[in-house]
């Protein structure tokens, strides 16, 4: 069994980019389950919190109920549904798999072969991250799942069809250069013995979703405001005026001088000659990671 090529193809529903990572996230929650448990039956009334958590925060901003993707990822040939009546899932509805006491697997094949080939869980793992979600997620995902970082540092990236997949390496240092070392939101600048550090080159559009390793889909900026752009509390206009979602919510003095402070501000621009961000990648973010609606100021 191919399990690459058969994970590739339920990596995500998408129509005009739109993200819809559910049945990745259930994947990653089942090995992280699987990891410290082997294949022990997960009880929907175990999981659902969990994954309601996990679909609020890194699924996209429409609300997405848990029995989704419980019941649908068993369509893939990846996942098994029983109920109390037997096998097969009652259906997505949350009473249904509440009442039925649904209880989740990974398919016995699939956890064999992952017992039998240690790194095919890390393969599986870091393509579900990289195919679905930013780089600056996924030791936050790793440790909600309760998967271990330490089966991905010796993996690479791995496409369907086991060829490895490489980001461009001089991304980043186009991308820090144009914008002179200098985070494109505060005028972050710091340096340690002539390295630049807390400087992150940040996909607009990820990577995941077709957005390419070019400055026109790339910002400087420091450690902290690239994961707030990635989990969709700062964003940008189209005229590379920072937006701030109106959901966030910070009391503090911090808070406001590095975050709320930011709405309306213009975006810093490249040096003179090079090419800012393009409206489409933009737009992109604003729909797919932005959490409407902004701020007004």
């Amino acid at each position: 069994m191919d399990w690459m090529e058969r994970i590739a193809g339920i990596r995500r529903w998408t129509r005009g980019g739109e993200r819809a990572p559910h049945k990745p996230i259930l994947l990653l929650y089942a090995l992280g389950a699987f990891q410290r448990h082997g294949n022990r039956p997960i009880p929907f009334s175990v999981a659902e919190a969990e994954l309601k958590r996990l679909l609020k925060e890194y699924g996209p901003a429409r609300d997405t109920s848990p029995g989704y993707p419980f019941h649908h990822l068993t369509s893939d040939g990846l996942w098994l549904v029983d109920t109390t009546t037997g096998p097969g899932s009652p259906g997505p509805e949350l009473g249904r798999l509440r009442e039925s006491q649904a209880v989740g697997r990974l398919h016995p094949d699939l956890a064999r072969d992952l017992s039998e080939e240690p790194q095919l869980l890390a393969r599986v793992t870091r393509y579900l991250l990289d195919a679905n979600f930013a780089p600056s997620l996924h030791a936050d995902i790793c440790l909600l799942v309760g998967l271990d970082l330490e089966i991905l540092e010796t993996a690479g990236t791995t496409a369907s069809n086991g060829v490895a997949v490489r980001r461009d390496p001089a991304f980043r240092e186009r991308v820090l250069m144009a914008y002179e070392y200098c985070c494109a939101f505060c005028a972050y600048d710091g340096w340690l013995d002539g390295v630049a550090v807390g400087l992150d080159a940040a996909h607009v559009r990820w990577w995941a979703f077709d957005g390419p390793d070019v400055l026109a889909n790339g910002l400087c900026l420091c450690s902290i405001h690239h994961k707030l752009f990635d989990k969709g509390v700062l964003g940008l206009t189209t005229d590379r005026a920072i937006t701030v979602s109106a959901r966030f919510v910070g009391r503090t003095a911090a808070a406001r001088n590095m975050v709320l402070s930011l709405a309306g501000r213009s975006a810093r621009e490249p040096q003179s000659g090079l090419e800012g961000v393009e409206a489409a990648h933009i737009d992109w973010h604003g729909r797919q990671v932005f959490r409407l609606p902004a701020r007004n100021g």
